[in-house]
């Protein structure tokens, strides 16, 4: 693998806390030097990538993504799912186990590490499960995934609600350091619901899931946590009240994480006016004041960081009529579009949204890994991006197989150009050119 110097960019790297216009030289797959703009790289032979004008930072790491295979691969595959991350930045993704078969056992994670090695294009962690089956009964054989690579215990897609089996799993996330990633739902409040409970629902005439239903588990979930001194990670924050008692756990030491996604971050209710069936995720997207809450917790760092919850379907499948379309939002390659728009707006700053892809989620899954810093020695896990670059989502363009995007049509300000993992380029906008020694201009 030839070297490459990637210079005149400017390089963003939140964990070690710089910023500043300069130039990093890849060899052997990692990141081997890293220079101010005026700086001379050593001597190499070597390809040259000119980010003038654009950012370059640690490739961005997603906690939580489907990649539907094993047993869903008309919705997404490792490869195309990969894909469609490396267009939006990503080198790090942690898939969820709700496949079929699920990834309860060592022989299910084995085969999505080796299918990722075979096929994919970037790094894939697998999460294991918390019960057999994700049928939220008997608890998985959690030394045994641990053993075999997970990351994380989750059954998301369902949310665990026999409150002594999450007691089981938070008091075995304290020997094994791994985080319980839960789904708070409670079933007994949302059951048949199909978007957020207000004055929308109320007048498209569909059954709505109240914020209670997310908050009551949050509130069983940090008070075990507290309990048995484990570590819950909390999915796909929604609500406001979740935020707050997120906030309050937190201040009294409860070890708890939590993450938001780009579409609660941005969208409200009101996209799924019409029955839109491309608005319809879960938890349902919420009202404008929970979104402020959102953004407030992210800048006080309740919400540590931000996680796509990719969950690619098929076109049929979201044609559907509204209550039976699948929920779910095909967010890898619009993430950075529509999370760049706060920054732009001045809701957070450009240092805060990649700290937030980068160094906070590589806390999480942990350093052996080594994602989330241009560290030297680090592996070479770079995206490049240009915050100004106006787009117009076009699905048609999508490496993933899932087209179901709420912003289809819309155009967004802020898209990656390029993402290199472990020193080999995986995705290159046809706009970004390399070639030996020289400046090449954009």
């Amino acid at each position: 693998m030839k070297s490459l110097l990637i210079q005149n960019g400017r390089i963003i790297d939140p964990g070690r806390k710089l910023d500043e216009v300069g130039s990093l030289l890849i060899a052997g797959g990692k990141i081997s030097w890293v220079g101010r703009a005026k700086d001379t790289p050593p001597d190499a032979d070597y390809d040259v990538l000119d980010a003038k004008g654009l950012i370059v930072c640690p490739g961005f790491i997603d906690l939580h993504c489907h990649l539907r295979q094993p047993g869903f691969e008309g919705q997404e595959t490792i490869a195309t799912g990969t894909m469609a991350a490396a267009r939006g930045g990503f080198t790090t993704v942690c898939c969820m186990p709700n496949t079929e078969p699920p990834l309860d056992n060592k022989s299910t994670i084995d085969y999505v590490k080796s299918t990722a090695a075979a096929e994919g294009i970037i790094r894939v962690l697998p999460i294991g499960c918390i019960s057999r089956g994700r049928m939220g009964e008997e608890p998985a054989d959690m030394d045994e995934l641990a053993a075999a690579g997970v990351v994380a215990f989750s059954d998301d897609g369902e949310p665990v609600l026999n409150p002594e089996l999450m007691r089981r799993a938070l008091e075995y996330s304290c020997s094994s350091g791994l985080p319980i990633i839960d789904h708070c739902e409670d079933k007994t409040l949302s059951e048949g619901g199909q978007m957020n409970e207000g004055k929308i629902s109320a007048e498209l005439e569909l059954k709505g899931i109240p914020d209670t239903a997310e908050e009551s588990i949050v509130a069983r979930d940090l008070d075990l946590t507290e309990k048995t001194g484990g570590w819950v990670h909390i999915a796909h924050v929604s609500t406001g009240g979740a935020v707050d008692l997120i906030r309050r756990a937190k201040e009294k030491g409860v070890r708890v994480t939590a993450e938001a996604t780009p579409h609660h971050l941005t969208l409200t209710e009101e996209r799924v006016k019409g029955c839109n069936t491309s608005a319809k995720v879960n938890p349902p997207l919420r009202t404008e004041r929970d979104v402020k809450a959102l953004i407030k917790g992210l800048k006080d760092n309740t919400i540590d960081i931000i996680a796509t919850d990719h969950a690619p379907h098929t076109e049929a499948e979201k044609r559907q009529q509204f209550d039976l379309a699948p929920f779910g939002i095909s967010g890898f390659e619009t993430a950075l579009g529509s999370l760049m728009g706060l920054v732009h707006r001045g809701d957070i700053s450009l240092v805060s949204l990649i700290n937030k892809l980068t160094a906070a989620p590589a806390e999480i899954i942990g350093k052996k890994y080594g994602p989330g810093t241009l560290a030297i020695g680090a592996p070479a896990d770079v995206t490049i991006f240009d915050p100004n670059l106006e787009w117009t989502v076009d699905t048609k363009d999508f490496a993933s197989k899932g087209k179901n995007t709420p912003l289809a049509g819309e155009k967004l300000k802020g898209r990656v150009v390029a993402t290199i993992y472990g020193g080999k380029v995986v995705y290159r906008d046809e706009g970004v050119t390399m070639k030996g020694r020289e400046t090449i201009k954009r």
